[in-house]
């Protein structure tokens, strides 16, 4: 559920109210009691993740790559061979 913020045009009295989607707004001010209730429009909030275990890999696939998740990994470079050593 939102918190949604009013304001009152009357006394300028401004508070937070816990309501769910659906409800219907508030009108009357409970300090003045005038109904002259505006409600706020807020940027929202954005999401917050609480605990561990939140990763950017957590619902991609095992061969995912971390960017792109159609593009496909290079294959590995072939091992340098050790040089030889000359003999005396």
């Amino acid at each position: 559920m939102p918190t949604y913020e009013y304001v009152c045009k009357n006394c300028g009295y401004e508070f937070e109210k816990f309501q769910q989607m659906t409800e219907d707004h508030l009108k009357t001010c409970p300090e003045c009691g005038k109904d002259a209730l505006k409600r706020k429009i807020g940027a929202g909030s954005g999401i917050i993740f609480v605990g561990s275990g939140f990763y950017c890999n957590d619902y991609k696939g095992a061969n995912a790559s971390l960017g792109n998740p159609t593009s496909k990994k290079k294959p590995a470079a072939p091992a340098a061979k050790p040089a030889k050593k000359a003999k005396k």
